[in-house]
């Protein structure tokens, strides 16, 4: 039976680069692996089909035969090694190894120079403070490299040796049937050293927990969700590895007459009956001083009010929004007697004039009366 070409098998073109034969060669042994296709004759011939076209096409002199005389120039040279079906290669393990880390989550390899922890603080501001910014003193828990043993972890005077076991690689090879797995030294845990005697301040660790005071500066405009970064203060890494960051995230506390709604604030204003019946003036708060706010007569409650660029500006860019003021007739409680007849005098004389002051209520008691005579009631 012909041989396939070995393009065709890793289903690339002839002037396929050497990345992209080894990532079709990845792709096709995490598909067609023993491990993943146990008892399936069929997969298994081909992965090796697979591992032989790799075999070729990944040396440049083999490939360079192949292109030009094909199987036959291969086979002259003296095939590929041990042949299609040898695993025991060693450019076999070497690809391998990444291919394994594929196939059974995250890479073989050590854990030298771990980057830090990311760390969070919760930061409560003010109303009045998120839209004006302010420098704020933080105190965070963290951990820092251990001042005695300077992150090594060993005690002070004497230093880490190299792990016997990998050789300071951080790295071990096992052989587990036809192929060879690259795995995390068992000994080191791959930081490719031990300690003999461990630093007694820091158990070995190479750092410290402590606290310390950090000064944020948090810019006009910022409102809850928003964060902010500080790039290396976060928890130190292991084995010199780099700091984590620290994220400041903001929470604006709610406040007794303003609500915020992106750059925009709300409040309502009651207003007595007199006021909205003949208008008037009255002062309102903003969060830069007093402004007048000027109320038309014949003013309805839920009546909105703009007050423009009275509002925040936005802490990304943007024109300051506004102050909005929503009206609200507040209906007199507590009344003396006097002011109960003043009313009734008054109501009297209101009825008296019929839509010509209560338009809105004389307009609805008609349509309640149309519905009644419809509904038959």
């Amino acid at each position: 039976m012909p041989q396939r070409d070995y393009y065709e098998i890793l289903g690339l073109s002839r002037n396929a680069s050497e990345q992209d034969i080894k990532k079709a060669f990845r792709r096709l042994a995490m598909k067609y692996h023993p491990d993943r296709n146990p008892d399936d004759s069929d997969a298994l011939a081909r992965f090796k089909e697979a591992k032989e076209a790799h075999d070729i096409l990944s040396d440049a002199r083999k490939r360079s035969a192949y292109d030009q005389f094909g199987h036959a120039g291969v086979a002259s040279q003296g095939g590929f090694g041990g042949g299609p079906g040898d695993f025991g290669a060693g450019g076999f393990s070497d690809i391998f190894g990444d291919v394994f880390g594929d196939i059974f989550g995250g890479r073989a390899g050590g854990r030298r120079n771990q980057r830090g922890a990311d760390l969070r603080y919760d930061l409560s501001l003010t109303l009045e403070e998120a839209v004006a910014g302010k420098d704020a003193k933080i105190r965070i828990p963290t951990t820092v490299e251990c001042h005695h043993c300077g992150g090594t972890g060993a005690k002070p005077g004497t230093q880490p040796k190299v792990c016997p076991t990998c050789n300071g690689v951080g790295q071990v090879r096992m052989q587990q049937g036809f192929f060879s797995i690259q795995q995390t030294c068992p000994q080191c845990h791959g930081t490719g050293k031990v300690i003999e005697e461990k630093c007694g301040h820091c158990r070995g660790t190479g750092r410290l927990r402590e606290e310390k005071t950090l000064s944020v500066k948090v810019p006009a405009g910022v409102d809850t969700g928003d964060r902010i970064r500080l790039a290396g203060e976060g928890e130190v890494g292991q084995q010199g590895g780099i700091a984590g960051d620290l994220y400041v995230q903001i929470n604006v506390q709610s406040h007794a007459i303003f609500t915020r709604e992106d750059s925009h604030l709300f409040c309502e204003v009651p207003i007595s009956f007199v006021t909205a019946a003949l208008g008037g003036e009255m002062q309102v708060p903003t969060l830069n001083g007093k402004v007048m706010l000027k109320v038309p007569a014949g003013t309805q409650t839920g009546k909105m009010f703009r007050m423009r660029g009275k509002g925040v500006k936005p802490v990304r860019g943007g024109p300051i929004g506004d102050l909005i003021c929503r009206v609200l007739v507040e209906t007199p409680v507590n009344l003396t007697e006097r002011q109960k007849e003043l009313l009734m005098e008054f109501d009297e004389s209101v009825s008296a004039g019929g839509k010509h002051h209560s338009p809105h209520s004389s307009s609805w008691i008609d349509g309640v009366k149309n519905f009644f005579e419809k509904m038959g009631f």
